[in-house]
């Protein structure tokens, strides 16, 4: 079977090759292929993605737990003690690691098992000619030598060849840096041609922006012209400030620990204890005290948030930025569909002087019936009324819409005469424009009645109307016309449009101001219809800017204008990706809700992307999250959702700061003074375990009304400040329990290990109540099954020295005077905690 063409091994250039050349090299038909071919193709040339995604199998996760080197050096050190015959520790010690790690495993299974199934909800597909007729594939399952059928809105799937075209232009500005679609066509270019030249070439990451046409793939995969550039510069996703943000948490946690863990057994070689039981004691306590589960937490937090969030209407398309959900404080989004019904309906066709004229309905209908190119609402409204006979009527030709001329043109001939129809903007269709006819005279379009003419659409655009205008000309006999045929144009009217406002857009404005997420439209409509629109809603303007006034603004000037603007009208694709980025250089965090070719460019560089299920292919590919209904109230669920995954991460980082800190500060003092190990390795390592429990459970937990009403970030400084004083007031306790276990009850040291464990379970089952919440614990109820769990956990650690467990955990029996007096302890320590929060927040501040 012939392999795919690939230029830099064979130095093919195919598209300077005839077409039944390419395709007989291929081993493809425009009949495509067949299913059994597909298959073996795609199984020689692996999946169309620049990298191979791969699910993860359960074993290969499972294993994934012990890629921690403090695992690893557990695991030697077991396997050393086992060596040195001793048995029950090896046993023991192992035992609790496998217990640790599997618990994890089954969490993190289940997660991505929910994640997988949620993202094949919004799997992209591809219209491909199959056995000879088109059906849906899978981007990935695309092969070298298929037949895809393309449209205004399709992501051309990979690099390919033209075979057929009809006005068809594609954005290419991923490859080549121009911003203007490149019109494609069929027929051989010349082998030296650059890729921007190609003109009979369409390549992976690029995108339709109007007409149809059929292409056979040549290339896929890391083949593709995208694939090359990707490798070369070793492409990968930037770091979002959630990725950020726990990377730094984890490496701060993690030197203060090895540090401390370090001390820890040099002290206790130098004072002569013995150097495997340091060792293994040294070992133990940092896979105690390093935030080992925060990767774990996170994602299972994240695949119940996007589990929940799915529930309400919004797919997840990448896990990581429901926690960018939850931060952000700007949400952009175009009017139509979004805040008004979406459904527009011509509500009347006018002469220039204002007059109802059938005519210019009839040149509309025309010119909507024979477009081929971006199918819009607009034009569904106008074929909506009353249809015209086509008798003696056949289309020429065409000039699709593009969002540069913003109209579109249409050659008729109707009786042997050429008619070229135009139909957009009011102001691109004046700029066309010579005269004007009204009312069976004709008149020059001089300025005074240009400025007339924008003045009546403005003041319709203040009743809340959309305004198009119409002009004709007669043309010569030719085979073909082009968009140099605009010219000379006489204006014959307007056509005015309602999209009326959703009836509960006000109130999905006022929840998302509750929530502290301000609103701001971006459209490429007038500023009268958009001023129009934000007073029916309620919405309240503090600035508008137009198209035309932020071209002339420097980007520091645009900067300082875009936070304090509340509407962005008249604008164009590339206008839109620099409001977004001039609010995210002013530091909010900003979400964009688009559903458009035009919108795809915003959606990548906003913070948050947010498309819909019925949005076109290109705006589906670069969203972050899909809506099933184009609704923002669906969005004020996503955003909880976001803040109360940020919440109970953050939850589990308090946790394992304030009880595990502690323990360190205490481990480290406590080696200084005591002439044998505070606690044995197994013991730590199943203090490690029973606090596990609670801990894994945080992500269902129940978060505070107060908190998810404002974004919140990642805030070092305070996370630095908390872990220090609440770890700290933790080892106040623990250090009064080694004083009244050395000189009120004479502890051996087996007593002394028994004491501080059962203290350090239920000081460490305390805190999860004290921290979980700014609020005093008894006005935050927790979710039931940490409750039950952090209960389970502490009654099994009173009961282990008691049970015929202790023997091989080298437990003894407690004196019940003993427990009395932790149960003191804990009590007050439980206070402390309370009277100290509040305090530190106070201070400090909120989070």
């Amino acid at each position: 079977m012939p392999q795919p063409l690939r230029e830099p091994a064979d130095g093919v250039a195919w598209w300077s090759r005839p077409v039944p050349d390419v395709l007989g090299t291929l081993g493809a038909s425009p009949s495509g292929l067949g299913g059994s071919e597909a298959a073996d193709r795609l199984r020689r040339s692996g999946p169309n993605a620049l990298k191979a995604v791969r699910r993860r199998s359960a074993t290969a996760l499972f294993f994934a737990q012990f890629r921690s080197p403090i695992l690893l050096i557990l695991v030697f050190a077991t396997v050393v003690s086992a060596l040195l015959r001793n048995y029950t520790d090896a046993s023991i010690i192992l035992l609790i690691v496998l217990l640790s790690s599997i618990l994890t495993f089954v969490q993190e299974h289940r997660a991505d098992r929910a994640v997988e199934n949620l993202r094949d909800r919004v799997r992209v597909t591809v219209p491909v000619v199959r056995n000879g007729a088109p059906g849906p594939v899978p981007l990935e399952e695309v092969v070298p030598g298929d037949i895809v059928l393309l449209s205004a809105g399709s992501l051309v799937p990979a690099d390919g060849l033209v075979l057929e075209a009809k006005d068809f232009f594609v954005n290419q500005a991923v490859l080549t840096g121009e911003s203007f679609p490149v019109e494609k066509m069929p027929g051989p270019v010349a082998r030296d041609a650059t890729l921007a030249s190609r003109t009979n070439c369409v390549f992976m990451g690029t995108n339709a922006r109007s007409g149809t046409a059929r292409m056979v793939v040549v290339q896929t995969g890391a083949a593709t012209a995208f694939g090359q550039v990707a490798r070369r510069l070793s492409l990968r996703p930037p770091e979002n400030e959630f990725q950020r943000g726990v990377r730094r948490l984890g490496m701060l946690l993690a030197e203060m620990m090895f540090v401390l863990v370090f001390a820890v057994f040099a002290i206790n070689v130098i004072e002569r204890k013995p150097v495997l039981d340091s060792l293994l004691f040294s070992v133990a306590l940092a896979v105690g005290l390093t935030p080992q589960l925060l990767p774990g937490i996170l994602a299972i937090s994240l695949a119940r948030g996007a589990q929940e969030m799915a529930r309400h209407g919004v797919i997840v398309r990448r896990l990581e930025s429901i926690e960018n959900f939850g931060s952000m404080d700007v949400l952009c989004t175009d009017k139509t569909g979004t805040l008004t019904e979406g459904v527009a309906r011509l509500d009347r066709a006018l002469d220039p002087s204002g007059a109802p004229s059938e005519d210019v309905r009839r040149w509309a209908w025309l010119n909507s019936r024979f477009q081929t190119g971006l199918a819009n609402p607009l034009d569904e409204a106008v074929l909506a009324g009353a249809a015209f006979d086509l008798a003696g009527i056949s289309k020429r030709d065409e000039a699709p819409y593009d969002f540069v001329r913003k109209r579109m043109s249409v050659a008729i001939e109707e009786r042997g005469r050429p008619v070229l129809i135009t139909k957009g903007q009011l102001a691109k269709v004046l700029e066309t424009c010579s005269q004007v006819a009204d009312q069976g005279r004709t008149a020059p379009l001089d300025g005074p009645l240009a400025k007339r003419l924008l003045g009546c659409a403005e003041g319709w655009g203040a009743e809340g109307f959309r305004v198009l205008g119409v002009a004709t000309r007669e043309l010569p006999p030719g085979a073909a016309y082009s968009r140099a045929d605009e010219a000379g144009l006489t204006f014959r009217g307007f056509l005015l449009f309602l999209d009326p406002p959703k009836a509960d857009v006000r109130e999905t404005i006022a929840d998302l101001g509750s929530l502290g997420v301000g609103l701001k439209i971006i459209t490429g409509d007038t500023l009268p219809v958009t001023l129009h629109v934000a007073r029916a809603i309620g919405l309240e303007v503090k600035g508008t800017l137009t198209g035309a006034e932020l071209d002339a603004l420097h980007d520091e000037a645009l900067w300082q204008r875009a936070a304090s603007t509340t509407l962005f009208a008249e604008v164009d694709p590339n206008q839109k990706e620099r409001i977004l980025l001039a609010l995210k250089k002013t530091g909010h965090v900003v979400g964009y809700m688009g559903d458009g070719i035009n919108d795809a460019p915003a959606l990548h560089v906003a913070d948050v992307g947010i498309s819909v299920d019925q949005a076109v292919d290109v705006a589906k590919e670069a969203a972050d999250f899909v809506l099933l209904r184009k609704d923002l109230s669906v969005l004020h669920r996503g955003i909880v959702q976001g803040r109360t995954t940020f919440a109970n991460t953050l939850k589990y980082v308090f946790m394992a700061t304030s009880a595990n800190l502690g323990n360190m500060f205490s481990v480290a003092g406590a080696s200084l003074f005591l002439p044998f190990l505070p606690m044995l390795p197994k013991q730590i390592l199943l203090i490690n375990l029973l606090t596990d429990l609670p801990e894994m459970a945080i992500s269902g937990d129940n978060v505070d009304d107060d908190f998810v009403r404002r974004p919140h970030r990642w805030n070092h400084v305070f996370l630095r400040r908390f872990m220090i004083v609440f770890g700290l007031l933790s080892s106040v306790f623990d250090f009064l329990t080694f004083a009244a276990l050395l000189w009120v009850f004479r502890a051996s040291p087996e007593l002394f290990r028994t004491g501080w464990f059962v203290e350090s379970v239920l000081s460490a089952a305390v805190i999860v109540f004290a921290v979980r919440t700014r609020r005093p614990s008894w006005r935050s109820r927790p979710s039931r099954v940490i409750a039950a769990i952090t209960l389970a956990v502490a009654l099994v650690a009173v009961a282990l020295p008691y049970s015929p467990l202790a023997r091989p955990l080298a437990f003894v029996p407690l004196p019940l005077s003993f427990l009395g007096f932790v149960g003191g302890v804990i009590a007050v320590y439980f206070l402390s905690a309370e009277l100290t929060k509040r305090i530190f927040y106070r201070i400090v501040g909120a989070p």
